[in-house]
């Protein structure tokens, strides 16, 4: 494939997921108007980028309070010792998510970062008093490896999922 096509069908591709973002659920029509590309091509986009998993999914974006639900952030600063490879299977086997689901505690999102801290998790609890049981799970599962857990409670999104509120 010549470089020139392959850079044109990765703007093509970025221009289609842009629009997703903004709304998954939008008809290929006016995706394909907004992109300013056909509907078949844009069909082909959707196919091709589900089909490689660049598109995890689609997902409807609800009102915390519609659920009763508060979000969270807690940052997480590990020690210097390094991760065992049982305890790296508690995240990758979903243990953990599962573990917390038990205790009121929904994860939306988590991240290994490089900073101050070292784990991001985003999460919604009906009340902060089962985000500290999270904590203590975690604390107990990830015993030694902890240096410090920050809890932070959003007050209302400005911006969720990229729609403003």
């Amino acid at each position: 494939m010549p470089k020139i096509r392959s850079k044109q069908i990765d703007i093509d591709e970025k221009r289609v997921l842009i629009e997703l973002q903004k709304n998954s659920k939008e008809c290929i029509d006016t995706i394909s108007k907004k992109c300013g590309l056909s509907r078949k091509k844009v069909r082909r986009i959707i196919n091709r980028l589900e089909k490689n998993r660049s598109i995890w999914g689609y997902r409807t974006v609800v009102s915390d309070d519609q659920l009763g639900l508060k979000r969270y952030f807690i940052l997480i600063k590990k020690t210097n010792l390094p991760v065992s490879e049982d305890k790296l299977n508690i995240v990758t086997s979903r243990k953990l998510k599962k573990e917390i689901e038990k205790i009121g505690v929904f994860i939306d999102c988590s991240f290994f970062l490089h900073g101050c801290f070292d784990w991001l998790f985003c999460l919604s609890a009906h009340d902060i008093k089962y985000v500290k049981k999270f904590v203590e799970l975690f604390l107990v599962l990830f015993k030694g490896y902890v240096s410090n857990i920050e809890i932070l409670e959003v007050v209302f999104p400005v911006e969720k999922c990229g729609i403003d509120n």
